[in-house]
């Protein structure tokens, strides 16, 4: 294997994001979570329903 082609499939392996076990989000994914909690919260305060 060449240098071009190991740095290709190096470069590669990183863009391949599959969400699985290692995809290390998790971080970003809760703070998604937990912002929407807040927003369904507050819109449902607004109407008035608890």
């Amino acid at each position: 294997m060449t240098a071009t082609a190991a740095a290709t499939t190096t470069t590669a392996r990183r863009r391949a994001r599959t969400g699985g076990p290692e995809d290390r989000s998790g971080l970003v994914e809760n703070l998604l979570g937990r912002t929407l909690v807040v927003v369904i919260a507050m819109f449902v305060t607004q109407l008035g329903l608890m």
